[in-house]
This record gives structure tokens, C-alpha cells and sequence, in this order.
């Protein structure tokens, strides 16, 4: 008697409120150097003597062959006529050239914040330093410490409005990542005839055919888009 027929499991979805955040990622060069040499020849007047026999030259033992490199697995293709999709909206945010623009302003404002913070943090060092090993008068003292006080602070202020600072900065980034990545996904949806289109970190997702992970393409026209798109004028000095 054959058994019930069994239908592939695409996905199981659910719905979250909330933003993701982009990280960021950091990005290594590597870049080799290729040394030429040269060899000069001296040329010697003929010696009439009996030249002694050429030294036997041995021959290093040749170099054992690389290991051929697996080939690269090819990117697994569109299954034809699906209806639903997922696309990896973290992995957009730090691989495309949006996310990594984006990723590169946060860290810098971080740290020249940090930098700030640092210096403050220096300023207190020395006042407390000199508390210890100078002999103050208590006029001399109290001010010293008034000092310390007002700067620590500022210390406080300053860290709680780098923090904002930085938030404000995050929530605008990701604001305009969102407007920006919005209508690719819409365009690739609509290309593909997509019914459903799943977030993977929110849809609850556990397997799919990976035919059906459109993040690379959402990638590849978001950084297209980008390139095309007019560069901000210059602040003028």
C-alpha cells in the first residue's frame, strides 16, 4: 500500500516589528610585490691555459605540484515558476556598497567621539596626579578637586551626547539604506513573479532551496544603483 505523499517544506514565516541593525565589516587587502633582478656579465680577454673541467651542476629537485584549488560551486539556479523567495537583509546591509559606505561613517563619528573622551579622561589623570604629589595649600587643593569634579562632569555629558549622537547617525543611515534597498526588492520581486518574498532572520525560516536565496542579486543591482546614482556636491570650504 503506497504512503501519503509528501509535499517540500518552503517556509514557515512570522512577522517582527523592529529594524535590523547594519554592522559593520571590515574589509582586508592584500596586495603582493614582484622583485625583478638583473645580471651583468663581465667579459674577461681570453686566458690561454687549460681550462679545468665544468663542475657538475645538480639539478634541485623539482617542486612538488599544487594542489589544484576546488573550483568555485556554481550559484545554485532560480528553481523555474517558484512563487516564493528570501533574501538575507543582513548580509545586504554589510556586503553591498550602501551598507558599507554607511558602516564606515558610524565608525569614524565612533571614533573621533572616543578620541574626544580620551582626552577628557587624560585631563582627569593629571588633575588626580597632581592631588597626589603636589603640597597645596587647602585653598589650592579644593580648587584642584573643583576641577577634577566639573570635569568628570563634562565627561558624562559629553559620553551621553556621543551616544546620541551615534544613534542619530545609525537611524538616518539605516532610514535611507531602507528607501534605497526598498525598490530593488520590489524590482526583482516583480521579475521573478514572486507571490511571497521572506526576510531569513524574521520568517522563522529552518530550509529552503538555495535557487531561492535572491540576496546576491539584491545585492548586486543595490550597489549598480548606487554607482549610477549622482554623487553629493562637495561641502564648499
Amino acid at each position: 500500500m503506497p504512503g501519503p505523499q509528501r509535499h517540500p517544506v518552503i517556509a514557515v514565516v512570522t512577522k517582527r516589528k523592529g529594524t535590523d541593525r547594519m554592522k559593520a565589516f571590515t574589509v582586508a587587502v592584500l596586495a603582493g610585490c614582484v622583485l625583478v633582478a638583473g645580471v651583468a656579465y663581465a667579459q674577461q680577454p681570453p686566458v690561454q691555459q687549460q681550462t679545468p673541467p665544468p663542475a657538475q651542476q645538480q639539478t634541485p629537485p623539482a617542486a612538488p605540484a599544487a594542489a589544484p584549488q576546488a573550483a568555485p560551486a556554481p550559484a545554485a539556479k532560480f528553481p523555474e515558476g517558484a512563487k516564493y523567495a528570501f533574501i538575507n537583509i543582513q548580509r545586504i546591509a554589510s556586503e553591498s556598497s550602501e551598507g558599507k559606505t554607511s558602516s564606515s561613517r558610524i565608525e569614524a563619528l565612533r571614533v573621533k567621539k572616543a578620541a574626544e573622551l580620551t582626552e577628557k579622561n587624560k585631563a582627569v589623570e593629571g588633575l588626580q596626579a597632581k592631588q597626589r604629589s603636589s603640597v597645596m595649600s587647602e585653598a589650592a587643593a579644593a580648587q584642584v578637586q573643583k576641577d577634577i569634579d566639573k570635569t568628570q562632569v563634562d565627561i558624562q555629558r559629553m559620553t551621553q551626547d556621543a551616544q546620541a549622537e551615534l544613534q542619530d547617525l545609525q537611524n538616518e543611515l539605516q532610514l535611507d539604506f531602507q528607501r534605497k534597498v526598498g525598490p530593488v526588492i520590489e524590482a526583482v520581486a516583480r521579475e521573478k513573479g514572486l507571490q511571497l518574498l521572506f526576510s531569513q532572520a524574521d520568517s522563522g525560516l529552518v530550509w529552503a532551496d538555495q535557487g531561492l536565496d535572491l540576496t546576491v542579486e539584491v545585492i548586486r543591482r543595490l550597489d549598480a544603483a548606487s554607482a549610477a546614482a549622482p554623487k553629493p556636491a562637495a561641502p564648499k570650504k
